[in-house]
């Protein structure tokens, strides 16, 4: 894009050079021609008019009288009747400029110049116009290499800012490029990224709700079942375990249908290198604490890797770093360690503010619940978006406030392929 926008000016500035450069330097050329003929043929009139004079007055015309009218090189003639041909000066050579008067007895002036200074000063009147246009397209280069990188910059981040929407990273960007069109799309994609988010928190919402209603109703029919498969009626007993069976069944291909979900939710999820990628995460959020006075420091293990999908992560801890910032005070910090558990890393974000109220803890990841006037969805979405990597986000510690995000270590029999469970035939 960039390179194209480079072009498209060179190009209207290189056709503007030609349209204006060329005419203008012929118009040069010929001014110059034009002026110094013009000057020529004024200093012929007024040795004419001389000459007119002194014929008049009956004197004889004394050439010699004109010789600081003659230029330098030039041949001055006279002609006339009853006169006879008179020149003074040196011969012009080959392809002369010449001008001429008459005189009032059917006489000429006539004033010859040699052309070679006319056309050395035409040809650095012409490089001079040359300079001047090489001179505006160079301009025009440095113009349209300033303009094409303005305008590929913001290109660029709107692209970068599309792709990680499409990637789940749902957070509004504040940058604005003071270009109406641009901050337009900028907008769009701001609010198309706080829609996304509600949708995908309701969609997590109700899995959850769903399956966790299945459950319970399958649990419940299966529990009145059980009871019917020892009756002492011998059909109602055999119907009675067909029907525990069907519901066995109906629950083992709920749990398959679920875990095939959560497959295709991690299906995206790759290594990631945490002491590469925290540091490029958190740099952005280093500006924002700086303009408020606060500081954020890292920690990070060495050698630390994790499974998860990289815009979610990216969402994921910037919506930690911007609940730290909206709602904490002080420094802000992340540890990245090893967890406690074997095949777990544990990523601890906490600042040194007062901390959670006792009131707001239990329901500090709920779905649009907010104790600062937030929307309420960020927290909420982290946490649906870190399940859905197979990790997990907890609170783990009130005073001050310190989130900790559980993530799996890469395995080598982790896969990427998502194979849903066949439809079984009804038996």
């Amino acid at each position: 894009m960039r390179r194209r926008i480079l072009l498209a000016i060179l190009l209207a500035v290189l056709v503007t050079a030609a349209v204006l450069g060329i005419p203008l330097g012929v118009t040069a050329w010929r001014l110059v021609e034009n002026l110094n003929r013009e000057s020529l043929a004024e200093r012929a009139r007024n040795i004419a008019a001389t000459v007119d004079t002194q014929v008049a007055n009956g004197q004889e015309v004394d050439i010699d009288q004109f010789r600081v009218g003659v230029p330098h090189g030039g041949l001055l003639t006279i002609r006339g009747d009853g006169i006879p041909e008179k020149q003074l000066g040196l011969n012009p050579g080959p392809d002369p400029v010449v001008e001429s008067a008459p005189t009032a007895r059917r006489g000429t002036v006539i004033l010859a110049i040699p052309s070679e200074p006319v056309r050395t000063k035409q040809t650095q009147v012409t490089l001079l116009v040359v300079l001047l246009v090489v001179l505006s397209v160079g301009t025009g280069t440095v113009v349209a290499t300033v303009t094409a990188r303005r305008l590929a910059k913001p290109l660029r981040h709107v692209a970068d800012r599309a792709s990680r929407l499409g990637g789940g990273d749902f957070r509004p960007d504040p940058s604005r490029y003071r270009v109406a069109e641009l901050d337009m799309l900028a907008e769009a994609l701001d609010t198309s990224g706080s829609a996304l988010a509600q949708l995908v928190q309701r969609e997590r919402q109700l899995v959850g709700d769903v399956s966790h209603q299945l459950r319970s109703r399958l649990t419940a029919l299966q529990l009145r079942l059980e009871p019917l498969t020892l009756h002492e009626d011998a059909e109602v007993a055999e119907e009675s375990r067909a029907a525990q069976e069907q519901a066995d069944r109906l629950a083992q291909a709920l749990e398959d249908l679920l875990a095939a979900a959560r497959a295709a939710r991690e299906v995206d999820a790759e290594p990631v290198d945490l002491p590469v990628s925290l540091p490029a995460i958190a740099e952005e959020w280093r500006q924002l604490l700086r303009s408020e006075g606060r500081n954020l420091r890292m920690k990070i293990t060495d050698g630390l890797v994790v499974r998860a999908t990289p815009a979610r992560l990216r969402e994921v801890i910037g919506v930690l770093l911007d609940n730290a910032l909206r709602h904490g005070a002080g420094t802000v910090t992340v540890v990245a360690r090893r967890g406690d558990a074997e095949g777990t890393v544990v990523i601890e974000v906490g600042d040194t503010g007062s901390g959670v109220p006792d009131e707001i803890t239990p329901h500090i990841f709920e779905r649009g619940f907010s104790g600062g006037g937030s929307t309420g969805v960020g927290l909420a979405l982290a946490r649906a978006l870190v399940e859905a990597d197979g990790g997990r986000l907890e609170l783990s510690n009130k005073r001050p406030a310190i989130f900790s995000l559980f993530l799996k270590v890469p395995r080598p029999d982790d896969v990427g392929e998502v194979r849903w469970p066949a439809d079984p035939a009804p038996r």
